[in-house]
């Protein structure tokens, strides 16, 4: 047997056979195969969005490392900005979400919370709007997520989802209720510049962000 994960790079389902969920219980797989093989669907990042690499050593959700000992093990990656991740065990599941802003390695803000029942792609839109929140209105900053579908979301197709009603050429936008908030949010910002950045692998405050987002696992141990 198999479970069913959706890809927040590409939205399309995969499977994750039930020996490997096995042996790593508290992974959630964010990315298929194919796209894990590659930075975008063309071979590209996404609009705003060059890879940003840590040049660390990546660090696996099984860890499940608290945000004292991301800060201990990685210093690796961009020092400011507003870093975003979300999580979710199953698809759908529990899930959690967070967000850090910091600039020149201080932590100027960081949120996190949890949800019983949601799936990865709420709780990396989640945590997306909480980063917009947080960025200020009239100053140029880089808000990062490792989710290439966020990422694409709101500088490649929410402006025209939302020309034609908020609907998709091929059908409904799924949880239109976060694109839409965090839309409104991305044009009240002019200034902050959306842009992906490559999940565990070493950048210090995308790993902290993930931290924030599972911290609801170490909370329940």
């Amino acid at each position: 047997m198999s479970a069913a994960y959706t890809c927040t790079d590409c939205g399309g389902e995969f499977e994750l056979p039930d020996a490997v969920r096995a042996k790593y219980p508290n992974w959630t797989p964010k990315q298929c195969i194919d796209c894990r093989s590659r930075p975008g669907k063309d071979g590209a990042a996404p609009k705003q969005g060059r890879a940003v690499r840590g040049k660390g050593n990546s660090v696996t959700r099984t860890q499940n490392l608290s945000t004292d000992e991301v800060l201990m093990r990685f210093t690796a990656g961009p020092d400011t900005g507003i870093f975003t991740d979300g999580s979710c065990q199953g698809n759908p599941g529990p899930g959690g979400w967070g967000a850090v802003y910091v600039r020149d390695g201080k932590v100027v803000e960081e949120r996190h919370g949890q949800e019983p029942g949601t799936t990865n792609n709420r709780m990396e839109l989640t945590a997306m709007i909480n980063g917009l929140e947080m960025a200020p209105a009239n100053e140029p900053i880089t808000v990062y997520s490792d989710s290439q579908l966020v990422v694409k979301t709101l500088t490649a197709w929410a402006k025209g989802w939302e020309a034609r009603g908020w609907k998709r050429k091929e059908g409904e936008v799924k949880n239109l209720d976060l694109v839409q908030r965090a839309w409104e949010l991305v044009q009240l910002r002019p200034l902050a510049r959306l842009e992906w950045i490559r999940a565990h692998d070493g950048s210090r405050w995308n790993e902290y962000a993930d931290a924030l987002s599972t911290a609801h696992l170490r909370d329940r141990t």
